[in-house]
């Protein structure tokens, strides 16, 4: 006895269905290109691109003292690697100029009296100019200048230094703090997210603009089985996108995988599957593939400045976290990057497993009854 809507005719009505839905995003050689090029260099662009490092930049001095203490510090400054070229300045008003046309991000301002008060075994002070449109570019460089102070301060003044006591700083997981080891574990969650939804929202659209979608609705397909059969195919290019981002990550950028590769294959699935419920539920709200896209676009840009991503999400309003429970990204986000540089074990990475399956469930019980609402 077999149940209804799992015999045999079922699997193989659903194998039809998903062979035509893959045919149909690869028969085209220039469509099977797009799949698979534009995502790895969006990976290699983004890995370059989206980092909080500040290096080559220019930095302003005005120097009042002209001392030897002086020169050495900003000697001090020009050769560190975050900064490109010391910009000369010799009054308030071309620091005040280089600033407003933005030739320097900060200006490094040494007062008459630097050199005489490190003579006399004084503490001296610095100046520090930011441009607080570049704010967050400015504020690494205001710590960059004041390290290197607080380095050649404590070399002139070891007593002062022992007194205060050493501190030993060690960085887990990220030793080196090289921000690639953030960004690339992030891009695979947030480029996947992006291909799988866009994807997923061309399907039912595609079907209505070509005129099967009639077709389908007679045919003795069920609505679960449309729905899956179209899911499908954008979750084999995820899973392929994926697989791709994680051997590039790790034998390209070096970025080491110490987690378990059963779990990050887990929870990709479902992680597509919650995107997928997104992108079906897209596609049933359209009648066109171009308004297919222009909702994947609304869809993925909320989720994806929700996520964590580009700020904390410790950082927005108390009413915005709340929102972000809803977000999938937020979750797979904090898998990657666990499973990547933390070692993350099975109970952790399920915690945060959970909330994907709870958003797929959701988004595709919401596609189908609004798929069905649109067949009726």
């Amino acid at each position: 006895m077999s149940l209804p809507g799992f015999t045999r005719p079922s699997f193989t009505r659903l194998k039809a269905m998903i062979v035509k839905e893959i045919w149909a995003l690869i028969r085209d050689p220039k469509t099977r290109i797009v799949l698979v090029l534009p995502p790895l260099i969006q990976l290699l662009i983004f890995t370059f691109a989206t980092t909080l490092d500040v290096k080559n930049v220019d930095i302003g001095v005005l120097d009042r003292s002209n001392g030897a203490h002086a020169a050495e510090l900003v000697q001090r400054v020009a050769g560190s690697p975050q900064f490109r070229d010391i910009v000369r300045l010799d009054s308030d008003a071309a620091l005040k100029r280089a600033i407003d046309d933005q030739k320097v991000i900060a200006a490094l301002v040494i007062e008459p009296d630097f050199d005489a008060r490190i003579s006399a075994g004084k503490s001296a002070t610095l100046g520090i100019v930011l441009d607080g449109r570049k704010s967050n570019a400015a504020q690494l460089m205001a710590g960059y200048v004041s390290r290197i102070a607080a380095e050649y301060g404590a070399e002139l003044r070891p007593s002062m230094a022992q007194r205060l006591g050493g501190s030993s700083i060690t960085n887990w997981y990220n030793p080196s703090l090289d921000y690639m080891w953030f960004t690339l574990p992030s891009l695979v969650a947030i480029i996947v997210s992006v291909s799988g939804i866009s994807i997923t929202s061309q399907s039912i659209a595609r079907e209505r603009e070509l005129g099967t979608f009639d077709q389908l609705m007679v045919s003795p397909l069920r609505v679960h089985e449309i729905l899956i059969a179209m899911a499908i195919p954008p979750m084999l290019v995820g899973f392929l996108n994926g697989t791709v981002y994680l051997l590039v990550a790790k034998f390209v950028f070096g970025v080491p995988f110490t987690g378990s590769y059963l779990l990050f294959f887990l929870a990709l699935f479902v992680y597509m599957l919650s995107l997928a419920g997104i992108g079906l539920l897209v596609s049933a709200a359209s009648k066109t593939q171009q308004q297919a896209f222009l909702g994947s676009f609304i869809a993925t840009v909320p989720i994806m400045l929700l996520s964590g991503y580009a700020s904390p999400i410790d950082n927005m309003p108390h009413w915005l976290q709340i929102i972000t429970y809803a977000d999938p990204i937020r979750y797979f986000l904090i898998i990657v990057q666990g499973l990547f540089l933390k070692t993350m074990p099975a109970s952790v990475v399920f915690a945060q497993t959970w909330p994907l399956l709870v958003i797929a469930c959701v988004s595709l019980g919401a596609a189908a009854w609004l798929f069905r609402a649109r067949m009726e």
